[in-house]
């Protein structure tokens, strides 16, 4: 038997819950479809000591922006579950767990939403699966001894769940410099493969960073400003919100005894190739610094902002060293790998030709030209904050409008047809 419901959004994060809160409000019926057993899985999966690196003021789903009393600290690992789970029950969202969406179709109805807890029709659907989907670890990892502990910086926990040695981390963006940190600070010895992240101060000239992003327009730009189409894949800045927030810089980690490597070209059994990037990708963190705190100098002098004078450390440690070419794993002592190699996405549940050559959604704001499908929730779906909880709100309003207004829904599945299925608002 098949299910009949006005709208399905596919993913019960961020994105599906924005949307789920506007579709609510229209008054119209839907369901919210999550594989986990659980609200918030993902931000379950981070690690022990994991604080957001946006500041409270930031976490703003719709009709729950922060209010407590600390709105420039950084919510901890376990209050975001909860404040998940809180906007789940307060608004008594309609989300179903544990069920797996394994295709979605077009009938001449709508679509068909196929799941492995039954079939549904629907006139619209909203997928909100995100890119971070599936761990992305290189294939010449498995080239590596079988004793080697290797773990995706999902799986990672903390310091103690580590086998004892030294650890090579491969990625430098927020993870993985997160992580690194936390390691080399707790006494091991780490081995840091950088990327080509970039480099922010946590705080300039009074403010958060985050803040001067806000105010002089860099989480506004629109997708279409971009260099180029895979920009909206760049490794996040090095950022962390740990103890109330700080600088992340690579040449600090020099300094206090972490080796930098370029990043790993090859892998057999315990011997490492290293591509010679290390200083390139030094000098790229180092320049994004500096031209954002010139942004924030040109913006406070056109303005007049009154904002105290800031001269920030210039640390070139990561320059002093030789760049390692080749590293022999078992003579430095590293037992375990941690990949911070990021994440990879697959749409192909979805059997339309609705995808660009990298597989990322052909959409403006999360409306493709398919009547009734849509997409959320993703970075840059329109603005760098789309994926962010500051800003994945404004995008789910745009897409629960669109739902509101479509004027071909009589061509889609008819309301009057429509089987209302029971809401479901369980918290795990």
């Amino acid at each position: 038997m098949v299910n009949l419901i006005d709208t399905i959004v596919v993913g019960g994060g961020q994105g599906g819950l924005s949307t789920s809160y506007y579709l609510k409000q229209q008054g119209r019926g839907h369901i919210v479809l999550e594989q986990a057993y659980q609200a918030a899985q993902v931000w379950r999966n981070r690690w022990d000591s994991f604080t957001l690196n946006t500041p409270n003021w930031m976490t703003r789903l719709p009709g729950a922006e922060y209010q407590g009393n600390d709105p420039d600290g950084f919510m901890p690992r376990d209050e975001v579950v909860a404040y998940f789970e809180a906007y789940i029950e307060r608004f008594e969202l309609p989300v179903r767990y544990g069920i797996r969406v394994t295709s979605v179709e077009p009938i001449e109805a709508g679509y068909l939403v196929s799941t492995d807890d039954g079939e549904f029709a629907a006139a619209n659907v909203v997928i909100a699966t995100g890119l971070h989907q599936q761990p992305k670890i290189p294939l010449f990892s498995a080239n590596l001894p079988a004793e080697m502990r290797q773990f995706h910086s999902s799986e990672y926990r903390n310091p103690e769940a580590l086998p004892a040695g030294a650890v090579l981390i491969v990625g430098s963006a927020q993870s993985g410099c997160q992580i690194a940190e936390e390691l080399y600070q707790s006494g091991r010895k780490v081995y840091l493969s950088v990327s080509s992240s970039a480099r922010f101060p946590r705080r300039y000239r009074g403010k958060d960073t985050s803040w001067w992003m806000n105010i002089i327009g860099l989480l506004d730009k629109t997708v279409d400003q971009l260099p180029s189409p895979k920009a909206k894949f760049a490794g996040s800045a090095h950022s962390t919100g740990k103890e109330g927030g700080h600088t992340i810089n690579l040449h600090q980690f020099a300094r206090d005894g972490v080796v930098l490597l370029g990043h790993i070209q090859s892998m057999q059994e315990d011997r490492l190739t290293v591509a010679p990037d290390l200083m390139e990708n030094l000098v790229k963190a180092d320049k994004a610094e500096a031209d954002f705190i010139k942004q924030v100098d040109e913006y406070i002098e056109r303005n007049r902002v009154e904002a105290p004078i800031e001269n920030l450390p210039e640390l070139r440690d990561g320059y002093d060293g030789k760049e390692i070419l080749a590293l022999d794993l078992a003579s430095v002592g590293i037992t375990a790998v941690i990949w911070s190699t990021g994440y990879k996405f697959d749409f192909n549940l979805v059997k339309l030709p609705a995808f660009d050559e990298d597989g990322y959604p052909l959409q403006h704001r999360g409306v493709t030209e398919f009547p009734g499908l849509y997409f959320i929730g993703l970075p840059f779906l329109y603005k760098p904050k789309s994926g962010l909880l500051a800003g994945v709100g404004d995008d789910a309003a745009h897409v629960a409008e669109h739902i509101n207004s479509r004027t071909d829904r009589e061509a889609a599945l008819s309301t009057n047809r429509l089987i209302e299925v029971p809401n479901v608002a369980a918290v795990g």
